[in-house]
């Protein structure tokens, strides 16, 4: 991949998941949309939709030869070596309950790596962004963007350590990763979904884990992570988004955190 190609594809990633990410306002804390339940037990709605459809309006008319997968609609097959993967709004529970800890996600990978990665926050007006070789950026309201750089945290008992939700630990039979990184960290949080991996991609936590997570929860966080200095992984520490899992930290604790994940894993 070569800079010709990916910053305008990293600035259409940017904008294109801001403007979804506002759309997505219109609903947000209103009474005016359904909650539906997929099979899956996650749910949907109008707001989700409509996010999704106009990112890939946008992608279609601008790399019309790039590939798309979204979590809402169907795949789109491409011919460049580029695919884009989309979650509207990860985060659809807070949504619905009315928490602004959601965000817009997209990630673009190139021959089967991680290579763009944007994360936004509409409720909270800040975004994260990221291209491999090109550092990783983060804006709050009409600041200037500013590179991101995880924490310089370098003891497990020193770090905050974030989570989606205890529950998923108990229905993935891993309580014990949860209750050993909970009692040896120093503080243990529930700042789930996306939120939480932009905290350590920005240096307010060293660590956020995930049992079970999809490809497209997945794919815009390894370029910013990275390039914000730390790491991305499977609970192996595989440096994968094809696990179904997820561990974020900022690289100085992973060792200590892989410990547990591996031996409870």
């Amino acid at each position: 991949m070569n800079e010709q190609e990916s910053q305008p594809r990293l600035e259409l990633a940017i904008t294109a998941a801001r403007e979804a990410g506002a759309k997505t306002l219109a609903y947000f804390n209103q009474s005016n949309f359904e909650v539906e339940w997929k099979q899956d037990g996650t749910p949907v709605t109008v707001a989700d939709r409509e996010a999704e459809t106009h990112l890939r309006s946008q992608i279609e008319k601008h790399f019309p030869n790039d590939a798309i997968l979204g979590e809402e609609l169907p795949d789109r097959p491409g011919t460049s070596g580029y695919r884009w993967i989309l979650d509207p709004i990860d985060g659809t529970k807070s949504f619905v309950a009315g928490v602004p800890l959601y965000g817009t996600l997209v990630g673009v990978e190139y021959e089967n790596g991680c290579v763009i990665g944007a994360m936004v926050f509409p409720a909270l007006d800040e975004y994260i962004y990221a291209a491999r070789g090109q550092g990783a950026w983060y804006v709050r309201g009409v600041a200037e963007p500013r590179q991101a750089h995880v924490s310089s945290v370098n003891r497990l008992s020193d770090s905050l350590f974030c989570v989606t939700s205890s529950t998923e630990f108990v229905d993935t039979n891993r309580t014990s990763v949860y209750e050993r990184l909970s009692a040896q960290a120093r503080v243990t949080r529930g700042w789930g979904d996306c939120y939480g991996y932009m905290l350590v991609a920005t240096g307010r936590a060293e660590i956020m884990a995930d049992p079970i997570l999809s490809l497209w929860d997945m794919a815009a966080l390894p370029a910013i992570l990275e390039e914000a200095g730390g790491t991305f992984s499977d609970w192996q520490g595989n440096p994968t988004i094809y696990s179904n899992e997820g561990l974020a930290t900022n690289g100085h604790v992973l060792e200590e955190v892989l410990a547990v994940t591996r031996a409870e894993s």
